[in-house]
């Protein structure tokens, strides 16, 4: 198994209490992506049941950002 960070080789062993990663610093990274709203996980919009769904404050796409799906709210 690989580190999904440093791709790393990862002992997959209940030893390894940073698995799947190969340490902590990879997990921390992976955490911090999370934290940062940078991984997307592709869907159906949600409403909100309290308002119509135009009345809903909209994300927009950051012009030129290099990571096309970062949004700014």
């Amino acid at each position: 198994m690989r580190c999904p960070i440093c791709r790393r080789s990862v002992d997959s062993s209940p030893a390894n209490k940073f698995r799947p990663f190969c340490s902590e610093r990879c997990q921390l990274v992976d955490l911090g992506t999370w934290a940062g709203e940078e991984y997307r996980i592709e869907g159906q919009t949600r409403h909100d049941d309290r308002g119509h769904p135009d009345d809903l404050k909209r994300e927009r796409l950051i012009p030129n950002d290099p990571k096309k799906n970062r949004l700014l709210h």
